[in-house]
């Protein structure tokens, strides 16, 4: 007969194949309720929910000022590679080749319009906007730009303290883009800007600015305003910052863009907000 020792161990024995095979079944059941559920969604809904869970923010930048220069600094924005948006500054040298290469690397290309600020400045005589121009006159020169950048897909305003408070070159400004199917991103260069509620009330799609970027070609104030836009992609779920073709800003850049792609940022075209 076997002793008590060993019928204990028997039993023991008995009741941990007993535990595993309930764990086992539970298992199998469990199993078989996940491939029912996955059966209920199409494979897009699975690669939408695990999207959502990995997207930390959207950011949306736009480099302005490209015309300019065609060098090293201009070649090394068009290798960043991420979803940029490049505003093009019509009547310089480089303004209609850099465009036609940004547009052939996959970057989104938008017209830095000149505009009358209150503060004199010079430059691009052509197709600066101002105030004291006749309707007809605003109105060729927007025509005449778009003909000149046909890359381009929307418009900002370069300077434009002026122009961007006054309602009929706003007014004509939108017009001429709801004709073309064109965007509008207010880069907000004063608080008395009215371009944005006047995109809006003619139908234009319409964005603001959220930060400047590089007010200041410093590379520690250029990360602190980078980190403010973050911020508020955190918050809000998307931010427009607007930096400007420089080397510091190319640096900085260089560096924190394949940081955020890593900690989930998607790095957006300002298209993609009225898609």
């Amino acid at each position: 007969m076997p002793s008590k020792q060993n019928s204990i161990q028997i039993y023991v024995i008995i009741a941990l194949t007993a535990v595993l095979l309930i764990l086992a079944v539970r298992l199998l059941l469990l199993h078989r309720e996940l491939q029912e559920v996955k059966k209920e969604l199409a494979p897009e809904d699975v690669e939408e929910i695990v999207e959502e869970k990995s997207i930390a923010g959207e950011l949306t930048i736009i480099v302005d000022d490209f015309g300019y220069r065609n060098d090293e600094v201009s070649d090394g924005f068009l290798s960043l590679g991420a979803n940029l948006t490049f505003a093009v500054i019509p009547g310089h040298e480089h303004s209609r080749s850099f465009a036609k290469k940004a547009f052939e690397k996959g970057y989104e290309v938008i017209v830095h319009m000149p505009m009358e600020s209150h503060v004199s400045s010079s430059g691009e005589e052509e197709f600066v906007l101002n105030t004291d121009m006749t309707s007809s006159e605003i109105e060729s020169r927007m025509e005449k730009v778009i003909a000149h950048l046909p890359q381009a897909v929307g418009m900002n305003n370069h300077q434009g303290s002026k122009a961007t408070g006054n309602k009929r070159v706003m007014n004509v400004v939108g017009s001429v883009l709801k004709k073309y199917k064109k965007y509008f991103v207010d880069s907000r260069t004063t608080p008395e800007s009215i371009a944005g509620s006047m995109m809006m009330s003619l139908g234009v799609h319409t964005a603001n600015r959220d930060v400047f970027l590089d007010n200041e070609a410093d590379p520690y104030l250029i990360n602190k305003q980078l980190d403010q836009l973050i911020s508020i992609a955190q918050h809000k779920g998307s931010a427009i910052g607007v930096g400007h073709a420089r080397p510091m800003t190319l640096q900085v850049l260089q560096k924190r863009i394949p940081e955020l792609e890593k900690a989930g940022f998607q790095f957006k075209f300002v298209s993609s907000l009225y898609k």
